[in-house]
């Protein structure tokens, strides 16, 4: 894995999957739109990128010379309707196939897991897209790991459990540094390639 971009960057998930990276030695560039928001003990770590995920053009620039791609796109705390998530992730696999970037690690939401009428109702909106994403993703034909996790908790690393097509039975919570140590450590775990991965922390 010689280098890989970050779309995401400067997200709770994103900054962790940042440092993992970094710590692994590998060569990272984060895509943000404010680079202002990644902490200043990444900046000089990294190559960052500005960008906006809706832009074509940006994310192509973004993915020329990389051999793998980290996606943790989100909303912050902004559950209301969106098509953000799902239209980035197309510019994404677009400009992955053009450049014949094959791996891509793409971080969803365990509500995937449930049937649409049993999602919160609060969640139903942005789940929506999520559902999109997902779809665009597992229709793409690359090697994908799709990451679908529970409530990420601001909380130590602690024991991580991944399961293909469910979560694992205990808690209902993934550290942030698990989830985004899980993103970075898959790129390079076959057998994760083409699966849907439920992930929790237990301590």
């Amino acid at each position: 894995m010689e280098k890989i971009v970050v779309f995401g960057s400067t997200g709770n998930t994103g900054v962790c999957a940042v440092e993992a990276a970094v710590q692994k030695g590998l060569n990272v560039r984060a895509f943000v739109r404010d680079p202002s928001k990644l902490p200043d003990h990444l900046r000089d770590s990294v190559e960052v990128v500005k960008g906006n995920v809706l832009n074509y053009t940006d994310v192509h620039n973004a993915i020329k010379n990389v051999t793998a791609v980290v996606v943790v796109l989100g909303t912050r705390n902004d559950l209301s309707e969106t098509t953000m998530l799902s239209e980035g992730m197309n510019n994404i696999i677009k400009a992955m196939k053009d450049l014949n970037v094959e791996i891509v690690s793409v971080c969803l939401s365990a509500f995937l897991f449930c049937k649409p009428e049993k999602v919160p109702q609060i969640f139903c909106k942005l789940n929506a897209d999520h559902q999109r994403e997902f779809d665009a993703v597992r229709n793409s034909g690359l090697k994908y790991i799709a990451i679908l996790p529970p409530h990420i908790a601001d909380r130590p690393s602690g024991t991580c459990e991944v399961q293909h097509d469910s979560l694992p039975s205990g808690t209902m919570i993934v550290s942030k540094y698990d989830l985004g140590k899980f993103l970075i450590d898959s790129l390079t775990q076959p057998e994760h390639y083409g699966k849907t991965c439920g992930i929790i922390t237990k301590y």
